[in-house]
C-alpha cells in the first residue's frame, strides 16, 4: 500500500518542501557571515601525556547519557521525504549514541496524519530525543496541551521551543507577534513534565536574552548562532526579488556562534548550553566545548547524507567524532571535562 502524502496542497507542506529543496542546495560558504570559531585556535600540546586510545568522549546532556557531545540538530518533518531522512538520522544517532531533535512539529499538530514523519523512537529507542515547536505559536493559540502532544507523540525526552523572529519576518505567511512570549515560555517550563530547551535558528542568542530565559526556567539554551544556514536567505529565495534585496541588506545580521557561546556562558552558568550554527567538523565541536558548551549541534552537513542512507550519516558523524578525538588528544584532554576546562584555546591575534 502506498501512503498518500498528507497536506500536499497545504501551504505548510509546500513551505516545508521548498525549505528542504533549497537547503539541499544551500552553500553556507557564500555568506559573508562566519561562525567566529575561526578566530580561535588551540595551543598544540606536543607532550599530551595521554593515550589516544583511552580518550573518553562520553558525557551527559540534561542528565541523559551521550557517547559523544553531539546532537543531530532539528531539520525536517511534516512531508513524506522527511520520514526517510529522520529515520536515517535517528538510526545513525542510535548507532553512535548521540542525541537528536526533530523538525518543527507545527505541521503535526495541525495535521495529525503527518505524525509518522517525526516518529523515530522505534528506530532509536535509547537516544535523547527532542520534540520541537516554534515559541511564537504560543501567541497563536498553542499552549501546554500542544506542547505535551508534541512530546508524547514522539516519546521525546525534552521539548525545544525555537525562536525565529528574523525568519518569520521574511516569510509572507510568517507569524510575527513575539510580544509577551517570555511569560508564556515560563508557563510551559513550569507545567511540562520534561525539560524545555530554547533554541534560535541561525541568528544567535545573546547573553542578555539567555539570562532572561534562564530566569524563566528553561533547562537548556541552544545558541544556534550565525555562520551556518541563513533562514532569511532561504526565505528570500522562496519569495522573489524584493525579499532578496531585503535579505542582502541584512546579510551580516546575527551573532556569530563563538560570540554567542562566550556571551551566554559569561551570563548563565546553571543551564545546559548547546553550541550550534555552522558546526561542521570535529575541530568545530572541540572549540564549541572549550568555549563553554555542553554539546554541539550539527544540521546541514547531515542533511544530504540523510537523503542517502543511514550508513552515509554514520560516516559523516564518525568523521566529526574522529576530529573531536584528535583535538582532544593534541590538547591533552582525556575526557570532555578536560576539554571544557582547557586553558589551551586562545583567540587569534588580528593583523
Amino acid at each position: 500500500m502506498v501512503r498518500q502524502e498528507p497536506g500536499t496542497d497545504d501551504r505548510s507542506a509546500l513551505r516545508k518542501k521548498e525549505h528542504l529543496t533549497i537547503s539541499l542546495d544551500y552553500d553556507p560558504g557564500s555568506s559573508p557571515v562566519t561562525t567566529g570559531l575561526e578566530n580561535y585556535a588551540f595551543i598544540h600540546q606536543s607532550l599530551p601525556e595521554i593515550d589516544f586510545a583511552s580518550i573518553d568522549l562520553s558525557t551527559t546532556l540534561l542528565d541523559l547519557p551521550l557517547s559523544a557531545p553531539i546532537i543531530v540538530s532539528p531539520m525536517v518533518g511534516g512531508i513524506e521525504a522527511a520520514a526517510g531522512i529522520n529515520r536515517c538520522l535517528a538510526e545513525a544517532a542510535q548507532t553512535l549514541g548521540l542525541a537528536m531533535g526533530v523538525g518543527s512539529q507545527r505541521c503535526m499538530i495541525e495535521e495529525p496524519e503527518t505524525a509518522y514523519t517525526y516518529q523515530v523512537r522505534q528506530a532509536a529507542p535509547d537516544i535523547p530525543l527532542f520534540a520541537n515547536l516554534g515559541a511564537v505559536q504560543l501567541n497563536y493559540g498553542y499552549g501546554i496541551d500542544e506542547c505535551r502532544r508534541a512530546v508524547e507523540s514522539i516519546e521525546a525526552d525534552a521539548l525545544v521551543l525555537h525562536l525565529n523572529p528574523f525568519q518569520e519576518v521574511f516569510q509572507p505567511e510568517g507569524n510575527t507577534n513575539f510580544s509577551g512570549l517570555l511569560e508564556k515560555i515560563a508557563g510551559i517550563c513550569h507545567n511540562l513534565p520534561v525539560p524545555v530547551i530554547v533554541k534560535e535558528v541561525g541568528f544567535g542568542i545573546s547573553g542578555e536574552i539567555a539570562a532572561r530565559l534562564a530566569g524563566a526556567g528553561v533547562s537548556g539554551i541552544d545558541v544556534a548562532g550565525s555562520g551556518g544556514t541563513s533562514w532569511s536567505r532561504i526565505e528570500a529565495l522562496r519569495n522573489g526579488r524584493r525579499k532578496s534585496r531585503l535579505a542582502a541588506t541584512f546579510s551580516t545580521w546575527g551573532i556569530p556562534t563563538a560570540e554567542c557561546l562566550r556571551m551566554v556562558r559569561e551570563r548563565v552558568t546553571d543551564v545546559c548550553l548547546i553550541g550550534s550554527g555552522g558546526i561542521k567538523t570535529g575541530l568545530d565541536v572541540a572549540k564549541t566545548i572549550a568555549l563553554g558548551a555542553d554539546a554541539a549541534g550539527i544540521a546541514l552537513p547531515l542533511l544530504k547524507p540523510g537523503t542517502l542512507s543511514t550508513d552515509a550519516v554514520i560516516a559523516a558523524l564518525e568523521e566529526v567524532i574522529e576530529g573531536l578525538k584528535i583535538a582532544m588528544f593534541c590538547t591533552g584532554s582525556a575526557v570532555i571535562a578536560d576539554l571544557k576546562n582547557t586553558s589551551h584555546l586562545v583567540k587569534r591575534e588580528k593583523g
